[in-house]
């Protein structure tokens, strides 16, 4: 009986030095950025003018804009009594769903107006894009999907909710130079009714030298692949 009783000890004992995991829920992991994926250097079967009335109406949509506001933030924990604040930019309009209904809508061809008084300046600019059935004569189910554009200075771009990117990789969503084009991918195979939120972020630049331009897009489109 006694035997038994230590057997019963020992076991009882070494059940309790497992680690208690099963019962204990973990945190969801936040969502992993999209991978960036690029874009043919082939030239494009098809192309829609995204500052042209035509062309957004093409895709039932039109441009939205509101400058950005630059805000005093708290510090990111752990910056220490020499960093007691911090900035932040306002709004964060590349948010999935954010809502834009008091925003002011712009003609497409005023993408290219000068916005801004100079120096640190940013603008968003937001749109919704339905793919048609057909492009002009072009018909869109199965093409490869590119946003191109290039805004004066620099941009950043987030589709549905995110701006798809990798550290150490090509990312054509974030900033791709002074004047330099983004050409991101939509989708690799559309479909007609699918629906692409769009976020873009006009910055002015070099921002080192905070210069008294204005930014304005150069050029704005829907490219199409096959």
């Amino acid at each position: 009986m006694l035997k038994k009783n230590i057997g019963l000890l020992v076991a009882c004992v070494a059940l309790a030095t497992l680690p208690v995991t099963a019962t204990v829920a973990q945190a969801p992991a936040p969502p992993a950025n999209p991978a960036p994926i690029m874009p043919p250097m082939l030239p494009p079967s098809h192309v829609v003018n995204l500052m042209s009335e035509e062309g957004v109406s093409a895709f039932n949509a039109h441009w939205k804009n509101m400058d950005v506001r630059i805000v005093e933030a708290p510090p990111r924990e752990g910056a220490g009594p020499k960093w007691p604040s911090s900035y932040d930019i306002q709004p964060h309009a590349g948010t999935k769903g954010f809502d834009d209904s008091s925003w002011p809508m712009i003609e497409a061809k005023s993408l290219g107006d000068r916005r801004g008084g100079g120096r640190l300046f940013m603008t968003w600019y937001r749109t919704h894009l339905t793919i048609p059935e057909k492009a002009g004569d072009f018909d869109t189910n199965g093409a490869v999907a590119v946003l191109s554009f290039t805004v004066d200075d620099y941009a950043e771009a987030w589709v549905n909710g995110a701006m798809p990117r990798r550290a150490g990789r090509p990312s054509p969503a974030t900033i791709q130079g002074f004047n330099m084009p983004n050409r991101v991918v939509l989708s690799e195979s559309v479909k007609p009714g699918d629906t692409f939120e769009i976020a873009i972020l006009g910055i002015n630049g070099p921002i080192s030298l905070a210069p008294e331009n204005p930014v304005f897009f150069r050029e704005a489109k829907i490219e199409f692949y096959r």
